[in-house]
């Protein structure tokens, strides 16, 4: 915001976000979860923020990136800084009323860096004023024009346990579909109607939410599949070449277009994650005791939800429903400690585990090249769940600028016929 010709800046030099700019300003957000963020988005529309999710892939987006990123730089944080860019200069937004927004969850590596990293290439492009606004439950930015309240946030909650729902069923759906494009007509739909459900101000009832899970289950059930079964493949790895098709290079379509069923860990479980290193803090430090406690009581409410979600599954449906987390988390014993959280930290290792305990014998680890947290707890730990399971069909694949997308499908095509001699 200009006042007086010059803009509204903080004691660090950020460019703040007033009040007066929720009026009328536009929000752009990076895409990585295109169902939950969908719903994230329509949250922020019901509050009254202006935002717009970016959709936009293609090779112009890791060149725009580049461009105003150094190329050591981690991936992710090219391909985001390079989307929100790329969108200022499209011409489509006016960049006096435009502010940009990073999610950010206070952690080592992409978690807490990146935020500096795009404030410094908004100004080498020539948007230094352009306030840029982190989502974070930790403090990390504060804007008087952006405030989480308690019913945006549990809103949030609940986008983040329908996206994993609707992500899991429909992964078990569409490569047995017996009518293309039925299980993608259906995860829109329920994306659609989710979205209006949260749009408004009103309260979430409970009990309206799991009349939806079980209405959502009974909605996939009744897809026509074959009853033909096809390798499963699982992917791990960084959370945003994991999720992202941008990120990835549209890995999932890829996998499902070679006969593959995909599975993949849910977007809860780096929740949990999240919240359970607080927990470990206390425990084995003795620091944030006060943060420990909430913790606690965060972890106990959302395993609830979660073992909600697990019984309607499997009162309703054949369907493969999610581990409970304090299962996945008792996976890595003898594996790797629960100290271990930078990046994706343990979590990594225990959602190959988690594969692995479900049947999931073929799994891509994708990763950032370079990402040393995981080389160390993706990569590194490979070998030793390997001598365990001499069954496990293990493969990381590099995202990076310099990786072409030929290269990345053929080491996937390698594995798949490796899969499909030992199945």
């Amino acid at each position: 915001m200009r006042e007086g010709g010059s803009v509204i800046k903080a004691t660090n030099d950020t460019v703040i976000f007033t009040e007066e700019m929720k009026k009328d300003y536009t929000i752009l957000v990076p895409t990585m979860l295109p169902m939950h963020f969908k719903m994230f988005i329509n949250i922020l529309h019901s509050y009254d923020y202006k935002a717009e999710l970016l959709e936009t892939s293609g090779k112009h987006i890791t060149e725009c990136g580049l461009k105003y990123v150094h190329n050591d730089t981690c991936y992710p944080a090219i391909l985001v800084i390079g989307q929100l860019i790329n969108a200022l200069q499209s011409g489509k937004y006016n960049p006096e009323k435009t502010a940009v927004l990073l999610m950010q969850t206070g952690g080592g590596c992409r978690a807490s860096n990146y935020i500096s990293l795009l404030r410094k290439a908004l100004s080498k492009a020539g948007y230094g004023h352009v306030p840029v606004i982190s989502f974070n439950l930790v403090g990390i930015d504060k804007h008087p024009g952006f405030k989480l309240s308690l019913p945006m946030l549990y809103k949030m909650l609940y986008a983040v346990l329908y996206g994993d729902l609707l992500m899991s069923l429909r992964n078990q759906c569409k490569p047995y579909e017996l009518n293309s494009g039925e299980s993608d007509e259906t995860a829109e739909k329920w994306t659609k109607l989710l979205t209006e459900d949260m749009s408004g101000v009103d309260a979430l009832r409970y009990k309206k939410i799991k009349q939806k899970y079980a209405a959502i289950v009974r909605d996939f059930a009744s897809i026509p599949l074959s009853d033909r079964k096809k390798v499963r493949v699982g992917i791990v790895g960084e959370i945003f070449v994991k999720f992202s098709p941008l990120g990835n290079n549209n890995l999932e379509e890829f996998l499902i277009s070679e006969g593959t069923e995909v599975v993949m860990p849910g977007l809860l479980e780096f929740c949990f994650y999240s919240i359970y290193d607080n927990i470990m803090d206390n425990d084995l430090y003795g620091i944030n005791k006060i943060k420990a406690y909430v913790s606690k009581f965060l972890y106990k409410f959302l395993l609830k939800k979660q073992r909600d979600i697990i019984e309607t599954i499997k009162s309703a449906s054949d369907f493969t429903p999610p581990t409970s987390f304090d299962k996945v988390l008792r996976l890595v014993d003898g594996y790797i400690g629960l100290g271990v959280k930078m990046g994706e930290g343990w979590l990594l290792t225990a959602e190959m585990l988690e594969l692995v305990e479900q049947g999931v014998k073929n799994i891509i680890c994708a990763q950032p090249f370079g990402c040393l947290p995981n080389h160390i707890v993706g990569k590194g730990m490979m070998k030793p769940i390997k001598e365990k399971h001499p069954d496990v069909n293990i493969v990381a694949i590099d995202y990076d600028p310099g990786a072409t997308q030929i290269n990345q499908e053929n080491r996937i095509k390698l594995m798949l016929a490796n899969a499909a001699e030992v199945s």
